[in-house]
């Protein structure tokens, strides 16, 4: 770990090992801005022209990971992540807390730890009510991947009809989603989703993700996102644990927690796992695609 500057940015801090490298912004967050197979490209999307900036009132995506809480809502969601956080040191990797959101009295934290010698990121995010009354909320963790890509979503196992009679997750739509959009793929074991830069229209979906997985594939680099869903608790926007959405600029990989009514003084916390693995092929069929990441899910598995 070092202090670098990294896009105009002249506080940032650098990770990596011989597998993977990451950088934190200190200038603005808490936030990754950048993770990427050890010397290849990063596999988060940038806004070229934000980088560098700090101050004001107006909220910047800026790319790379973020934390916010659910249900999204303006102008609650959209606080501004634009001042310096606290970074420290920890055990592998860091602390970023980021000031109180002045109006909506949340504190967010993330701890990134990356581990000695495999491409694996470990991520708590932590939210903390600094206010004087209850708040109702879930943390959800929003990676902003660079384009190009497509989302892969596992769906649950397929039976039959005679022997499963309930249904097996929600899948939720956005008013603006088109089931028949070209860059979707509804296959029988997974749920593809592809970034095209040439596509106006933005598409989402929202689904319960009971096996606590979803990857990004770009240009032979898989990225996998671990996170655990709690099947007995309520989640926000009709029972998601997961949600992808798409423009022409990037494609988010969002883990979400479960619904939490936090007390003055309370936290929440979400975990991630992220694994990064080069010259993977998925393909485009439900085969080809369990073929490539099976295994790797089981060698993170011995990373955890």
């Amino acid at each position: 770990m070092h202090k670098i500057s990294y896009g105009g940015w002249e506080n940032c801090y650098a990770l990596s090992n011989r597998a993977v490298e990451l950088v934190v912004t200190g200038d603005v967050g808490p936030r990754v801005i950048r993770l990427a197979p050890r010397g290849g490209s990063n596999l988060f999307k940038e806004y070229k022209e934000m980088l560098g900036q700090t101050g004001g009132d107006e909220w910047r995506i800026y790319g790379g990971h973020r934390l916010w809480h659910s249900p999204e809502a303006k102008p609650r969601t959209y606080s501004p992540d634009n001042s310096p956080p606290a970074v420290a040191e920890i055990r592998n990797g860091l602390r970023v807390v980021q000031d109180t959101e002045p109006d909506t009295r949340i504190q967010k934290q993330i701890d990134i730890t990356l581990d000695a010698a495999s491409p694996h990121v470990h991520l708590v995010h932590r939210l903390t009510n600094r206010g004087l009354w209850s708040v109702t909320l879930a943390p959800w963790a929003l990676s902003v991947m660079a384009p190009g890509g497509a989302a892969i979503v596992p769906q649950p196992p397929y039976a039959s009809h005679e022997s499963s009679l309930l249904p097996a997750r929600p899948v939720v739509l956005w008013p603006y989603t088109n089931m028949a959009d070209k860059r979707w793929s509804w296959g029988e074991k997974f749920i593809r989703l592809r970034q095209d830069p040439k596509a106006k229209n933005p598409q989402k979906v929202g689904i319960a993700v009971q096996q606590g997985w979803a990857a990004y594939a770009l240009k032979g680099d898989l990225f996998i996102k671990r996170f655990t869903h709690f099947p007995d608790c309520p989640y926000p926007d009709f029972g998601c644990s997961f949600e992808t959405f798409t423009n022409a600029d990037m494609l988010e990989v969002e883990s979400v927690g479960p619904l939490t009514c936090l007390e003055p003084g309370q936290a929440v916390e979400h975990v991630e796992d992220w694994f990064v693995f080069r010259n993977v092929d998925v393909g485009r069929t439900d085969d080809s695609i369990g073929k490539a990441v099976t295994p790797l899910l089981a060698r993170g598995d011995k990373m955890m």
